[in-house]
């Protein structure tokens, strides 16, 4: 729905006075703030048709009105002038990053993002790719195995195959040097195809451990995706979250269940740049008072994670956007060259 010239004016000075102050707007208040030479009817009037629209709400104590996250989205998208970024704040809090360890400049990212914007920061861990160099099966016991895999940069993953056959150490090798010769360097998935198709070449035994293993190693793989966050303590000072004891609830569930917040990093890793998701318009993080702002990130170019901060809808939006920009690159930069 477009808003004129004057109503977006209007909406876009009651957005900024309520992030500055977090109290309802009244007409008087945004006749100043707007600097459009408008009576207070005209002004009411407007205001009137926002909230029949369902850009502002009036809270039943006061007079003034508040936006509503339909009106932050459109601030966000339409209205909202980026502001810059504190570059000594961001040189002070960068030379935390250049460290070898990934996991370790992960974690010192979340933490900047949590410093640098007060709130609190989170950082997808780089996807893993389900791709392997090596196999190995080595006999715990019958039918007890454990399967050893290595990846293209050396990590290893093990995984315990309890099967319903014994495999002897000269079966096991046997499969091991078939999958490493035929497979190395390719996903669990791209096995799975091929082998469902050269299986009918092999005894029947000897495919079902084959199966095992791919099934095993892609899940081992896969475990590998998890997140970091910093700074939730930070949200308990923000009285949009934590005045509300259900509201307060549900943030810290959300925080240790993590699954609505991984798919929606993840589902914000596939659209690029910086993205925006305001109170419970995601789904995935169902909280009117709580906005996250993503951006990814990649090694060598490459996409592999997100990254980005939570805090309340009412944030300052200019503010948070570079922060989560800038670090999204250099931590890119700090994965590329570790």
């Amino acid at each position: 729905m477009q808003l004129d010239q004057r109503a977006q004016t209007l909406l876009k000075a009651l957005v900024e006075r309520y992030i500055a102050d977090g109290q309802p707007v009244g007409s008087r208040a945004l006749s100043k703030l707007s600097g459009l030479e408008l009576s207070p009817a005209t002004i009411r009037n407007v205001m009137a048709d926002l909230e029949e629209m369902g850009f502002v709400a009036s809270p039943h104590t006061s007079a003034g009105r508040i936006p509503t996250p339909r009106g932050y989205r459109v601030f966000v998208d339409t209205l909202l002038t980026v502001g810059p970024i504190d570059d000594k704040a961001v040189d002070a809090e960068r030379m935390r990053l250049p460290v070898q360890q990934p996991q370790k400049l992960i974690a010192n990212a979340a933490q900047m993002l949590s410093s640098l914007s007060q709130f609190a920061g989170v950082v997808q861990s780089p996807r893993r790719e389900s791709v392997f160099q090596q196999i190995e099966f080595l006999r715990l016991g019958e039918k007890r195995i454990l399967l050893v895999i290595v990846d293209p940069r050396g990590d290893v993953q093990n995984r315990l195959l309890l099967l319903d056959k014994d495999y002897s150490p000269a079966q096991l090798t046997q499969s091991a040097n078939y999958l490493n010769q035929n497979f190395a360097g390719l996903s669990f998935d791209a096995v799975r195809k091929r082998l469902s198709s050269e299986l009918q070449q092999l005894r029947d035994d000897m495919g079902r451990l084959m199966q095992a293993a791919v099934e095993a190693g892609s899940e081992a793989m896969a475990e590998g995706d998890d997140m970091v966050i910093a700074g939730e303590r930070n949200l308990l000072s923000v009285s949009d979250l934590s005045s509300n004891m259900s509201s307060l609830r549900q943030m810290f569930e959300m925080f240790e269940q993590k699954t609505g917040l991984m798919q929606l990093l993840d589902v914000s890793s596939k659209a690029g740049g910086v993205q925006i998701f305001i109170g419970g318009e995601s789904k995935l993080v169902p909280m009117d008072e709580m906005s996250v702002v993503t951006a990814p990130y990649a090694v060598d170019g490459r996409i592999v994670g997100t990254l980005g901060v939570i805090g309340p809808t009412r944030m300052a939006y200019e503010r948070v956007i570079p922060i989560v920009d800038i670090t999204a690159k250099l931590l890119s930069n700090a994965l590329s060259h570790s």
